[in-house]
């Protein structure tokens, strides 16, 4: 594309998650982002099965990367002469990196790619192993550059967006999702504002976002989640961006809770919302958003801010991690295949004519 010229994607995409040094899968720690800067080293599947389901990793795109690197891992317990006898040993390991969050598609996705190289392997299917992995990750930081301008066209300069959770380098292999188009929105001119929702009952936008757009010298504004609605009626927001963990045959989609208010808020609002998410999101084989899994975590995490209880003892939290955005509500689908306008089972079709 044209336009990809005339960004300096490494002035705007400084931070990586994930690093894999041969022997090791290095996670940057995001439970303990914006305060501290530590690496979590995990050096066999269970570790980053651990570090998965604990969101030392988050983010769809940076789950399935760190599970196919979790399969490299687990390789190393494995004596097997061909990929196929080696798939046979590896199953439990995968079954168990699988299992580690279930709403995200990537993550099975990226397990599947990684359970095809070994069908019909020879003898270096652990060298084939570790190909598919560097190719997963990069293969994704390629597609967030391409969605950051396909999204960013879609914007007339001096647009002010407001964007949901995390969707940055720290939620991919680098530069983003939704937060690629910001990046991208910024670079070509065409982003003025950038306003975060805080995220609760994790903070991923006050702890993460803001963070990360701070690093790349972006400005950005946090509000908390219940300003939102209000920003919109004030006339501060022309479009949300939000990301997706799955993305629906008709267009629905699951992303991080708190996503399904916005969309009804901008909708009433007239404001763009935009889902940004590589291809690789897209399940063709879930009909729609009933279909998803919502997965839910401890309800401790709602009742406290950190470390900090801020709810009397003995009161119980329903602490569901995601919902869903019908597909009524979603102005566009951004992929790196191009962008599905006004999403519904025929346009997604057009874009996505069978199984991904």
């Amino acid at each position: 594309m044209d336009n990809q010229t005339a960004i300096d994607f490494e002035l705007y995409d400084r931070v990586r998650p994930i690093r894999w040094d041969g022997q090791a899968l290095h996670l940057l720690d995001q439970r303990v982002l914006p305060f501290r800067e530590e690496q979590v080293v995990c050096t066999d599947s269970d570790a980053v099965a651990h570090a998965i389901t604990e969101l030392v990793v988050r983010g769809a795109p940076a789950i399935g990367i760190s599970a196919a690197y979790g399969v490299v891992l687990a390789a190393n317990a494995v004596e097997a002469a061909n990929g196929d006898s080696a798939l046979k040993a590896l199953e439990p390991a995968m079954q168990r990196l699988h299992d580690a969050r279930p709403t995200a598609v990537n993550l099975a996705w990226a397990l599947n790619r990684m359970g095809d190289t070994l069908h019909g392997a020879g003898a270096d299917w652990r060298e084939q192993l570790v190909a598919m992995a560097d190719r997963i990750a990069k293969d994704d930081l390629l597609a967030n550059r391409r969605m950051g301008v396909l999204g960013a066209q879609m914007m007339r300069p001096g647009t002010r967006v407001l964007t949901h959770c995390n969707t940055g380098s720290l939620a991919t292999a680098g530069f983003g999702t939704a937060l690629g188009v910001i990046r991208a929105g910024c670079a070509m001119g065409r982003i003025d504002k950038v306003y975060a929702g805080e995220t609760r009952p994790w903070l991923q936008g006050a702890r993460l976002t803001v963070w990360e757009l701070a690093q790349d010298g972006l400005n950005p504004t946090l509000i908390a989640d219940s300003a939102a609605a209000h920003l919109m009626k004030t006339g501060g927001v022309d479009w949300v961006v939000a990301g997706a963990d799955r993305i629906c045959a008709n267009g629905d989609t699951a992303n991080k809770i708190g996503t399904y208010s916005l969309a009804i808020a901008a909708k009433h609002h007239g404001i763009g919302f935009m889902v940004v998410a590589p291809a690789s999101t897209v399940d063709m084989n879930t009909p729609n958003g009933d279909a998803i899994e919502i997965e839910e975590r401890v309800p401790t995490e709602l009742l406290s801010v950190g470390s900090v209880r801020t709810a009397a003892e003995g009161v119980a939290a329903w602490n569901p991690v995601f919902d869903v955005t019908p597909a009524e509500l979603i102005t566009a689908i951004v992929t790196e295949k191009g962008v599905v306008h006004a999403p519904s089972v025929a346009t997604m079709r057009e874009l996505f004519p069978q199984d991904v």
